[in-house]
């Protein structure tokens, strides 16, 4: 086990699969200014790690995130000119590019209450799997402010459609794990007791594809919600020729012409 040490959030790097948290469970894992720049910080310099393959941001002691401090980050946004106002929404959108332009799958494992940012971040997250005890609002209207934050009104509605998301962004409430579930914001709900091994088994699985086509397919998914049809048809055509001329590529049929399975080094 390898282990990094940021100061305003737990990772913990096994193989190839690093787990993000955040560490404040007695407040159920607020954001505070300092945690959202260092967890920017950390997806920006991810595109450039070999060592790891798939994140998962997990909750801890029962709970994902409770969104930005009340008294670390909204109080103190009251004292703030607009410079100041906007460089914060910059930073917090700034994560939410990070985290999609860091070239590495992200799981997001729920459980508790994902609310404001943290429901933000795991919206942001590639996958996501919940407890049955997931609380998920984006309840920024609740606050006096609107919905559009870090993205939610682009992102949300292409999860679960528009008329479920502006629902959620009007009123604020909690989307229950149930909901999430059937409306397709969580790919499964597992019991409590298996949240942990079950991300972990998504993310070995995607860890033992090959490194390069996760990220050109991570990159697509992004980059194709501004294409149309034809620009987007195009436009794999092209990542997938580049991604022809990996070893991983050659490895691949190797491994099938001989009737055994593939293992994929990454390039």
């Amino acid at each position: 086990m390898n282990n990094d040490t940021p100061r305003h959030f737990l990772l913990t790097i096994e193989g190839t699969v690093a787990r993000v948290a955040l560490n404040r469970p007695d407040r159920k894992n607020p954001l505070t200014f300092d945690s959202y720049a260092e967890l920017r910080d950390w997806f920006r310099a991810l595109v450039y790690r070999d060592d790891i393959k798939v994140v998962i941001f997990g909750p801890n002691g029962g709970n994902f995130c409770s969104g930005g401090d009340v008294f670390e980050i909204i109080g103190p946004l009251l004292d703030k000119d607009m410079k100041g106002l906007m460089e914060f929404t910059r930073m917090t959108g700034d994560l939410v590019k990070a985290m999609i332009a860091c070239g590495k799958p992200i799981i997001a494992a729920v459980d508790g209450v994902a609310a404001g940012a943290g429901a933000i971040i795991a919206m942001a997250s590639d996958i996501r799997i919940a407890t049955p005890a997931a609380k998920t609002a984006f309840l920024f209207n609740r606050v006096g402010l609107a919905g559009c934050d870090m993205g939610a009104c682009a992102i949300l509605p292409r999860i679960i459609g528009q008329s479920r998301a502006a629902e959620l962004l009007y009123t604020g409430r909690s989307m229950s794990a149930e909901e999430g579930e059937r409306w397709g914001f969580f790919s499964r709900l597992v019991d409590p007791a298996a949240l942990e091994d079950e991300a972990r088994a998504v993310a070995e699985r995607i860890a033992e594809g090959p490194t390069f086509g996760n990220m050109m397919t991570k990159t697509m998914l992004a980059q194709e919600w501004n294409m149309g049809i034809e620009q987007a048809i195009e436009a794999e055509a092209q990542a997938q020729a580049i991604c022809m001329q990996t070893q991983d590529f050659r490895r691949a049929y190797e491994a099938f012409a001989n009737k055994r399975k593939p293992v994929f080094e990454g390039n």
